[in-house]
């Protein structure tokens, strides 16, 4: 989605005036996996804004990928008794499961990526395949 923006709309474009360009969202997404993945895998819980100065689309596109090859090895260490712990959530409220924690970081990213192509749309750019990843 991300390599589909034209670069100055991917930070600066928005359809509507209370909306986000669609990098911060991206940005979101990548700090929640990485707060998570952190957090259940190695009991690290922090949520900095670590990816607030990325501002070309060459830095998102290898940002994003960098997260996502984290979160492939850190998902190594985890086992289904790890998923199972509830505990508060240490960034939005209310106790879950990790595994519950995770589906929510997925549905985030689903529902940003589903303004992405909104946003591709509104500025007549074809989105990218569903299944395009």
């Amino acid at each position: 989605m991300v390599e589909a923006f034209p670069e100055k709309e991917l930070f600066h474009y928005t359809p509507a005036g209370k909306l986000r360009p669609f990098a911060e969202m991206v940005k979101e997404v990548m700090n929640i996996e990485t707060g998570y993945m952190r957090g259940i895998a190695l009991g690290i819980w922090e949520f900095p804004d670590s990816f607030a100065v990325i501002s070309t689309k060459e830095e998102l596109v290898s940002a994003c990928e960098a997260v996502r090859d984290e979160t492939r090895k850190l998902w190594e260490e985890m086992t289904e008794e790890t998923l199972g712990v509830v505990e508060k959530d240490p960034f939005f409220g209310p106790s879950q499961s990790h595994f519950d924690r995770l589906q929510y970081a997925l549905e985030n990213e689903i529902h940003h990526r589903g303004q992405g192509y909104i946003y591709l749309r509104t500025l007549g750019i074809e989105p990218p395949e569903f299944f395009v990843r």
